[in-house]
């Protein structure tokens, strides 16, 4: 496993069908060492997660790492207020986005990157029901363009 390789944990599927992602940044997780080596498990959840910009800091509310088995007394609560690191230019650089309407702060992914763990956040703006609908129609027309081509190859 080299430097920049990378090994995903968790994947928030559902805010790329709830949300138009504009923009992402990718942020290193202040975590204890027993989460550490659940998120290496795998045990984590970011389906119902946000982040919040509070006092320069950038903060992951509702993120689910589940308790370390073997932790015991050193395991933290699992869904604890977690802090991002970001540099301070894209703090403030996403603050003054955030402060406009309907752009929101998701979590889209939780990853290892080498040994260091990141989270990937996106600048979101709110998908309306209509949007929604185009989305899955389009997903619908592709899947029927991908049989039609299975079965002309099969025929030929």
């Amino acid at each position: 496993m080299g430097k920049d390789d990378i090994k995903l944990i968790a994947n928030n599927k559902k805010a790329y069908h709830d949300y138009f992602v504009d923009e992402t940044y990718e942020a290193g997780i202040e975590l204890v060492g027993t989460e550490v080596k659940s998120l290496r498990m795998g045990k984590c959840s970011i389906k119902e997660s946000f982040v919040r910009i509070k006092d320069g800091e950038v903060l992951v509310y509702g993120m689910n790492i589940s308790p370390y088995e073997k932790g015991n007394i050193f395991n933290r609560d699992p869904l604890r207020i977690r802090k991002l690191l970001l540099h301070k230019n894209e703090i403030r650089k996403m603050n003054s986005v955030v402060s406009q309407q309907g752009v929101t702060i998701v979590p889209l992914k939780v990853y290892f990157k080498g040994s260091l763990c990141k989270v990937e956040i996106g600048l979101c703006r709110g998908k309306k029901l209509y949007d929604k609908r185009e989305d899955i129609a389009k997903k619908d027309q592709q899947r029927e363009a991908q049989r039609d081509l299975k079965i002309r190859s099969f025929k030929a």
